[in-house]
């Protein structure tokens, strides 16, 4: 059964899309079998996989109404892994969820008839708290927090901390953090070293230790349509990305291995 990790941080232009296409490339490498799920409205991780977002015949808007199923909608991209598109439909999907019973649950009952295809499946959220947002932590096992090491934001962090906080006690309980990860991380910069070292003294090993550096390749790469794995897997961000993608497969063994021996001795 899939792992299902939601990339979120209300604050925009942290590196959350960037993150999602390029980790999901990176774990089709290893391999393994893997979803993207486009939440956000704007479609930047379903351009970003050479999708043209404008030409959908079927999105993640529909997924969410009921209009139509994941088996249905999903495209194989030329990066090894799938992907649920999305678009601005997403838009006047959560308009019209916000009156509907269970509406958090949505994307989660969505998933679940083909999660045992996949071995991880992430979700690209919008850059807000929004009702997308929400659906794509009720689904989840676990968040990963992309975030630039700037004061602003620590404050954003904490204000989605809050958030996973209220949604365990109410929509799903076995929530947990999968980790934080530094973007745009520009090692000349003083306050962005302090910040880096706060994290690390308040989340310890919750903090991946793959730094996403500035790079221009990697800023490149989503005007091709291609994941940085795709289009120069050498490059600085190439080798982030792929160390990113190693650190969840390692953190994924020890469940597996942690399960097992509890298995053992249950049995």
């Amino acid at each position: 059964m899939a792992r299902i990790i939601a990339i979120a941080n209300q604050k925009g232009g942290v590196g959350k899309t960037t993150t999602a296409v390029n980790l999901a490339a990176g774990l089709a490498r290893a391999p393994s079998r893997v979803l993207l799920v486009d939440l956000d409205a704007q479609g930047n991780a379903t351009m970003g996989c050479g999708v043209d977002k404008r030409e959908l015949l079927a999105s993640t808007c529909d997924l969410l109404l009921g209009e139509s199923d994941a088996a249905a909608i999903r495209v194989a991209t030329q990066e090894g892994f799938d992907l649920l598109p999305g678009n601005i439909d997403l838009t006047a999907a959560e308009i019209q969820l916000m009156e509907q019973p269970e509406r958090e649950q949505r994307l989660k009952q969505a998933l679940a008839p083909i999660r045992d295809e996949y071995d991880f499946i992430l979700i690209d959220c919008p850059p807000a708290l929004s009702l997308l947002t929400l659906n794509a932590l009720t689904a989840a096992d676990s968040v990963i927090v992309p975030m630039q090491c700037e004061y602003y934001a620590l404050e954003g962090l904490s204000a989605l901390l809050e958030t996973i906080d209220a949604l365990r006690g109410r929509l799903n309980p076995a929530l947990e953090i999968e980790g934080v990860l530094r973007t745009m991380f520009d090692v000349r910069n003083n306050l962005a070293n302090a910040v880096s070292g706060e994290l690390t003294d308040h989340f310890g090993d919750k903090v991946f230790r793959t730094i996403v550096p500035r790079n221009v390749r990697l800023a490149e790469a989503p005007s091709h349509g291609q994941s940085i794995v795709g289009y120069d897997r050498s490059s600085r961000g190439g080798v982030a990305y792929l160390g990113l993608a190693g650190e969840i497969l390692r953190r994924q063994e020890e469940r597996n291995r942690a399960a097992k021996a509890m298995e053992r001795f249950q049995s």
